[in-house]
């Protein structure tokens, strides 16, 4: 989309064609666009079936603000979702900031959760599209008081009287994901750098980072959002005591540690846990060990194990019936014999994949079970059971 039909979406005839398309459905759009035309020109009449087409697509971050709020398709795709902006904002607020410096803000969706706890923010991007996307939503959300936005470089932004910095940067480029942190745009050494300039400061960086990657005077911290890791993010100021931590979203639970030696390993007990993604990201499996007096079932596999059902935030309980050698055939008739038509396959360390096997067993029945393809003590291995 070009900044010029962008602008023309927030003129009065802008804003009347987004009213009318906001429930529009994607079959319709050919017809709609013709009606269309007829009276208004065709590349505002384009320019608005993208971004209605881009809001609903936005809805899955940002609820119902998205049907108010403007994208690009890179700041739907890149944008932190509001449940976990709102997290980090009210970590930033927890610390006492009132002026942050919000860098590569993209279309503002992190601006926005600070102004709404209650920060001034400076965000700065160097796209002109991505800032007149965030200038219009502080705008379109009343928060325009509390968010500057600046096209810049921000390797020209002077951080100095900035409480804190935030950081998100573009780890996307043209052929895709980009995995080396100083291939980052800008560099993961530039931003922890900026971050040391102010107070405090948050540098989100991409869930699987290597942890001899994270500085040593960094808190990282991976958050999930409904049993999803969304993002890890490098905290500086914090004086953290442990390294690492996990959060869980929407309950806020937050697990640190980052210290302990790895749990031992145990026979598979009564029951089997599965623990969060960000518990695993963190290297936090040996704290929800200790927690719940569990095991694992191996030395390399994220699997819990104990005889007794300890209820945690940090790991699904599942009730183990049946611990056998992996066999596809011995699985298929224990299925058959006990009427399972519907199963959940999870694989840990297993290179079976749970489509291949799904159709190899064709179960047939009421009644459900899970089936972990793993490893046990070293040897592959089938447990079979149902959540707790």
């Amino acid at each position: 989309m070009e900044i010029e039909s962008f602008r023309d979406l927030l003129t009065d005839e802008g804003q009347g064609l987004l009213a009318r398309l906001r429930d529009h459905a994607p079959g319709e759009e050919l017809a709609l666009a013709t009606r269309l035309r007829r009276d208004h020109p065709a590349e505002l009449v384009s320019a608005a079936l993208g971004q209605a087409r881009l809001r609903q697509r936005a809805r899955a971050k940002f609820g119902g603000d998205a049907d108010r709020m403007y994208f690009t398709p890179d700041g739907v795709e890149q944008a932190t979702r509001t449940s976990v902006a709102e997290w980090r904002a009210r970590r930033f607020a927890a610390l006492g900031v009132r002026r942050l410096a919000d860098l590569c803000c993209g279309v503002g969706g992190d601006a926005v959760a600070l102004a709404r706890a209650g920060i001034s923010v400076l965000a700065v991007d160097r796209s002109p599209l991505a800032c007149a996307a965030a200038e219009a939503n502080a705008r379109a959300l009343g928060l325009a008081e509390l968010i500057e936005v600046r096209c810049a470089d921000v390797a020209d932004v002077e951080l100095s009287g900035y409480d804190a910095v935030f950081t998100d940067p573009a780890r996307r480029g043209a052929r895709g994901r980009i995995f080396d942190p100083e291939a980052y745009s800008p560099p993961l050494s530039w931003a922890v750098e900026a971050g040391r300039r102010t107070p405090y400061a948050a540098l989100k960086i991409a869930p699987g980072v290597p942890h001899e990657a994270v500085p040593a005077d960094a808190e990282a911290e991976w958050v999930s959002d409904g049993g999803n890791v969304k993002e890890a993010v490098l905290w500086f100021g914090t004086g953290a005591a442990q390294p690492h931590r996990a959060t869980l979203l929407p309950g806020g639970h937050t697990l640190t540690g980052g210290r302990l030696p790895d749990p031992p390993v145990g026979p598979v007990g009564g029951f089997l846990y599965e623990p969060d993604g960000a518990v695993i990201r963190a290297h936090l499996v040996a704290e929800v060990a200790e927690q719940i007096g569990a095991t694992l079932i191996d030395p390399t596999i994220a699997y819990l194990t104990a005889g007794t059902l300890v209820r945690t935030p940090w790991a699904t309980a599942y009730a183990i019936t049946d611990t056998l050698p992996f066999n596809v055939k011995r699985l298929r008739a224990l299925l058959r014999e006990r009427g399972v038509g519907t199963v959940v396959v999870k694989k840990r360390g297993s290179a079976v994949e749970p489509e291949e096997l799904r159709r190899k067993l064709k179960p047939e029945g009421p009644h459900s079970c899970t089936v972990f393809l793993t490893r046990v003590a070293g040897a592959p291995a089938m447990l079979l059971g149902h959540p707790a």
